[in-house]
């Protein structure tokens, strides 16, 4: 059990964690259809990061496969406008490719979402050719009677939308039926009707990364402000700046020429707010689902965030819960999930950690209840010092052998805040 990481030794964790996949060439299928994800409640095109990568690793063009964002709090659009402009991309995408229909997938209240759609118009259902209902609603058929795959993690196993496949992942949870590689093998066999080559990311060589900047919960683009983006060494630190992008409209950047494999930080800087840095595991394939989730200037939950000069706060996310008692999460040597921070019904993907009260206590026997209250969200009272860097290293669940590993500087809270997102595979 791992316990204190000194510098050197968590170096070599992620030094190792570079070992990549070598890249294989896998055939398309003969016509493949663009793909189109819708996300759920707080979502966004996050979610489907890894699926996209397994797509084309299997041989789709990755400029197929897009996701559809929303305001899930339907305090910025109506569900009318999530539709019209659901239509707008599919047409977009059926001109692009020269393709007559698409194939859909949606997750959790993305179902209510897309079965809606598809039960609005015969012309909109008669543009998708397949889609998949990701542990979200039930159905009495299949919606607009479009071929319907429907996939159901842990929870009532009665769940069914009728008249479709529906296939069960007991031992999944929430956000991990979208994310896992038995839920992509049950997709690409239902889209080409063939099993995928392989489930496995594999590395490329030169990538391009690409993206948008957000507001969290509601998908508004930041829409001014700067990104810079750093090329970083085995320690965090930053070797070289590979970009700056000046950020407006929908928050959108890229692409940026990168290496697979490589380690890089985003840092979001804005009037107003303290500079956020983005950490993420080595990128090993292109990737156009880039995402930057950030709080308004002095709202939002990162007005929640206690800070002080003394102490760093961060944020860690994995697009596949984080069950206490079952993966472990060390911050400096400290685990910070059990059953009460991060109970396995919460189905947490996201946890702020800081020093709650600026005391320099750290106290993990409970949650800290603003955080707790929020949707797939928890927070932990951890004292972070404000010297030198910080180590944060996880186990996954049912997995052996070396951890993934991040080192980052300890930036202060008072004007800094970092999120480290973690691969959701292994």
């Amino acid at each position: 059990m791992i316990r204190r990481l000194g510098a050197l030794g968590v170096a070599l964790l992620v030094a190792l964690g570079l070992a990549a996949v070598p890249a294989q060439a896998h055939p398309a299928p003969a016509t493949p259809r663009p793909v189109v994800f819708v996300h759920g409640s707080a979502g966004s095109g996050q979610q489907f990061q890894t699926q996209a990568k397994r797509f084309a690793v299997n041989g789709y063009p990755i400029d197929l496969i897009e996701a559809h964002e929303y305001d899930s709090t339907f305090t910025l659009n109506t569900m009318a406008d999530v539709w019209a402009g659901l239509d707008a991309r599919i047409i977009r995408l059926l001109q692009t490719s020269g393709q007559q229909q698409i194939d859909l997938l949606a997750h959790s209240l993305g179902t209510f979402v897309v079965q809606g759609y598809l039960n609005s118009s015969p012309e909109r259902a008669a543009r998708v050719a397949n889609y998949v209902n990701l542990d979200g609603r039930t159905a009495e058929a299949p919606p607009g009677g479009v071929r319907t795959l429907a996939i159901w993690g842990e929870g009532d196993q009665s769940r069914t939308v009728a008249g479709a496949t529906n296939t069960y992942l007991p031992e999944q949870g929430h956000t991990e039926t979208v994310t896992s590689p038995e839920s992509f093998q049950h997709s690409y066999r239902f889209f080409t009707d063939r099993s995928p080559q392989t489930t496995a990311i594999g590395t490329e060589a030169r990538i391009q990364l690409a993206g948008r900047a957000v507001l969290f919960p509601q998908n508004a683009g930041v829409s001014a402000g700067s990104l810079e983006v750093y090329e970083l060494n085995e320690l965090g630190l930053r070797t070289r700046r590979v970009a700056t992008v000046a950020l407006s409209g929908d928050g959108s950047f890229g692409p940026i020429t990168a290496k697979g494999g490589a380690r890089y930080e985003f840092a979001l800087i804005r009037a107003g707010a303290a500079v956020h840095h983005f950490y993420f595991q080595p990128f090993r394939r292109t990737d156009k689902l880039v995402r930057l989730l950030a709080s308004p200037p002095g709202g939002g939950l990162g007005a929640l965030v206690e800070t002080s000069d003394r102490h760093a706060a961060i944020v860690v996310n994995r697009n596949k819960e984080w069950w206490g008692g079952s993966d472990r999460l060390w911050v400096n040597g400290h685990d910070i999930l059990n059953e009460a921070t991060s109970p396995r019904v919460k189905r947490t993907i996201g946890i702020f950690a800081f020093d709650a009260g600026s005391d320099r206590v750290t106290d993990l026997s409970k949650p800290l209840p603003a955080f707790f209250a929020q949707t797939f969200i928890t927070g932990v009272d951890i004292h972070i010092p404000a010297l030198g860097l910080t180590t944060v290293v996880s186990q996954q669940r049912g997995t052996s052998g070396v951890p993934d590993a991040f080192v980052i500087p300890a930036w202060p809270s008072s004007g800094h805040r970092s999120t480290l997102t973690f691969d959701d595979y292994v």
